[in-house]
């Protein structure tokens, strides 16, 4: 328990710092930067607080540093010189006087929640480990989330290079990965987390409580804050609506 409220603690100053640098920014786009970066800061403080640790724990924390830091600095990359994202922009006008606190609350104190319930099954490994013998679970979970991280690093930059080129500009992405799935990021991003939480059967006492983490980023990616707000601004466009009407939001239809 000792080294999770450890690991709690570290969060909420990392994310009470990131609120203060994108205060200065006068850009919240500063959270989606420092989204990737917070697991490592949760899951290496865990780590940090922990005693006992399985050898498999360190590798654990090895993924999340390979892909929070593969996330930090696409993002960074892409929003360089470019003004605050237009769904951070509708909520600074919406909120008015009441967008400092509800700023603060909202977007990075939420988001450290969630940070924290989503990186459970690499936490919970380090803080009440099992050491019992490797089982298939292990070994099939650490090869989900290797499938989930390709999947997202390959989506990302197949869409990095078409948005890059001006021939493309107005147009929808419908090539590649993006052929089998309107959001194949997000579907990367969700699968490598039920991989952790597969494998986290064999390395924690708590893996039941380990399957909230999927199950949550899986919600807010499909019908929170991921596909429903980035969809909104292509409503009404015919080639997105056709394109929408013959390609699945996350899960790929592979056989198309």
């Amino acid at each position: 328990m000792a080294a999770l409220t450890f690991g709690l603690a570290v969060l909420a100053l990392y994310m009470t710092a990131l609120f203060a640098i994108a205060t200065a920014r006068r850009n919240n786009g500063t959270a989606d930067i420092g989204y990737g970066i917070a697991y490592i800061a949760l899951v290496s403080a865990v780590a940090f607080a922990s005693v006992d640790v399985a050898p498999i724990s360190r590798v654990y924390l090895l993924m999340v540093v390979i892909w929070g830091l593969r996330l930090a600095l696409r993002i960074a990359a892409k929003n360089h010189g470019k003004p605050e994202d237009f769904r951070y922009k509708a909520w600074r006008d919406a909120w008015g006087k009441g967008f400092f606190v509800r700023s603060f609350l909202q977007v990075y104190m939420l988001q450290g929640l969630v940070v924290f319930v989503v990186a459970l099954p690499v936490t919970l490994s380090f803080a009440y480990p099992s050491f019992g013998e490797s089982s298939i679970f292990l070994y099939l979970g650490v090869l989900v989330w290797t499938v989930g991280y390709l999947f997202e690093a390959v989506g990302d930059a197949q869409l990095d290079t078409f948005v890059k080129d001006s021939a493309n500009k107005g147009k929808i992405m419908m090539s590649g990965l993006w052929k089998y799935t309107r959001h194949p990021n997000y579907f990367g991003e969700s699968l490598m987390w039920w991989g952790l939480a597969l494998a986290s059967i064999s390395t924690t006492q708590l893996w039941p409580i380990a399957l909230l983490s999927p199950v949550l980023i899986t919600y807010l990616l499909r019908f929170v804050s991921g596909v429903p707000l980035l969809e909104k601004r292509w409503e009404g466009n015919p080639e997105w609506e056709a394109y929408k009407g013959k390609t699945p939001a996350m899960l790929p239809s592979l056989w198309r």
